[in-house]
């Protein structure tokens, strides 16, 4: 059951200093972004979902480097990825293990590429979400999976390659569902702001870590 919440919430956990006015949209190029994440069971997996509660995902943000961390009852699973140097790496930490794998541009690509193409259709419909006026959009993939996000088109992050499943979407994701295996995660806004990222926050750890590669990680996943 252990190994099932793990892979249920590594599959999910693959989600600025000047705020300019473009017409009616504010760039937003450096900063700190965090949703509350509810998590639900389709089924009787419930006492799992209960055992998550409280997670949270935070973002760090510069324009061609971002560091995202999902934090929850089991651990933390922290992905730092700087774009202009196609390099950054995965922090593990479950159960008192902890894991750094180093990644390169393709590695990066290979993660997330469920999310290859995604492309989305937006709505008419409106909705008011944690402060924000929010649009929907229905976004959908090429081996046919789909979600929902509602979005401010008021705010346009810079760097889009922090999660490539919103790289089409014009604006913030504000609220969004995924969904691994019987869990559905829902990701809700809940605080933005752009107070400088210490350059720091990006770097490797130096020590505390077993590290690999991002090759050797996946043969070690099909080892088990």
């Amino acid at each position: 059951m252990m190994n099932i919440l793990y892979k249920s919430i590594l599959t999910v956990s693959i989600f600025a200093g000047s705020i300019t006015t473009v017409a009616a949209q504010k760039q937003f190029g450096e900063g700190t972004i965090s949703y509350d994440i509810a998590i639900e069971a389709t089924n009787a997996d419930a006492p799992i979902a209960g055992g998550l509660s409280g997670a949270e995902l935070t973002l760090y943000l510069k324009p061609t480097v971002s560091r995202s961390e999902m934090k929850s009852s089991l651990g933390v699973e922290t992905n730092v990825y700087d774009s202009k140097a196609g390099k950054g790496f995965i922090l593990k930490e479950y159960s008192g293990q902890k894991l750094m794998i180093s990644t390169t541009r393709q590695n990066w690509l290979q993660k997330n590429q469920w999310n290859d193409n995604m492309r989305f259709t937006i709505s008419n419909e409106l909705q008011e979400i944690a402060g924000y006026k929010c649009k929907k959009a229905v976004g959908s993939t090429t081996d046919g999976k789909t979600f929902t996000v509602y979005f401010t088109p008021d705010i346009v992050l810079t760097n889009k390659q922090y999660n490539n499943s919103f790289e089409q979407l014009p604006g913030l994701p504000v609220q969004y569902e995924l969904q691994s295996g019987n869990l559905v995660f829902k990701y809700t806004l809940k605080k933005i702001s752009d107070e400088p990222v210490a350059a720091a926050k990006f770097d490797a750890p130096k020590s505390g870590f077993r590290v690999m590669t991002y090759e050797e990680n996946q043969q070690l996943k099909k080892g088990k």
